[in-house]
């Protein structure tokens, strides 16, 4: 029972891992990525549809990302989404693909990206909390059904908290390393 409330918490912790790198791939370094604009939804035929499912995205050089949509009347929209998303890009394109050219990023910018790594960061933590303190309440639910003594409900609490420690020192790892990519130059 409580081996099966500390899986499911790893699981969850885990997962939140794995959203927290996600949500860090898509702020923008002084390189190109295709995570950058993967994630970015376009109104196509009435529908929100993720831009990697109606193009391909590839960076042929290190400041530049190609886009082909698979459908050529899909440029224009394509084009005015990220003219309108905050990725503060200017995308150009030939009839053929769109061409988004990354340029380097300001002191300023930077800045205002490490507070926004951070702000993932801490959210990821926040979520990391968030299942520590539900599985710490099944926990506590278990021993109140008398269903593990007071040793073992201490046993499994210590046990959710050192689980917790090392997601949170991971989700610090994670943004330490994102922010050493934005300030690199």
């Amino acid at each position: 029972m409580i081996q099966d409330v500390l899986t499911d918490a790893e699981a969850r912790m885990a997962k939140a891992m794995d959203a927290l790198k996600r949500d860090l791939g898509s702020i923008r370094t002084g390189r190109a990525s295709p995570s950058l604009v993967e994630r970015l939804t376009v109104d196509y035929y009435g529908t929100q549809t993720p831009l990697n499912q109606m193009a391909g995205i590839s960076v042929p050089e290190s400041r530049l990302l190609v886009i082909q949509p698979w459908d050529q009347g899909s440029i224009g929209i394509i084009e005015k989404a990220i003219q309108k998303s905050e990725l503060g890009l200017t995308p150009t394109n030939d009839g053929q693909v769109i061409r988004i050219s990354i340029p380097a990023l300001t002191e300023e910018r930077r800045k205002q990206l490490v507070k926004l790594v951070h702000g993932h960061v801490e959210e990821g933590k926040v979520a990391v909390r968030n299942v520590r303190r539900d599985a710490v309440s099944q926990v506590r639910e278990l021993m109140s059904e008398k269903q593990i003594s007071e040793d073992d409900e201490r046993r499994a609490e210590h046990q959710v908290d050192d689980l917790t420690k090392k997601f949170v020192e991971e989700a610090d790892k994670i943004g330490k390393s994102k922010e050493h990519d934005v300030l690199e130059v």
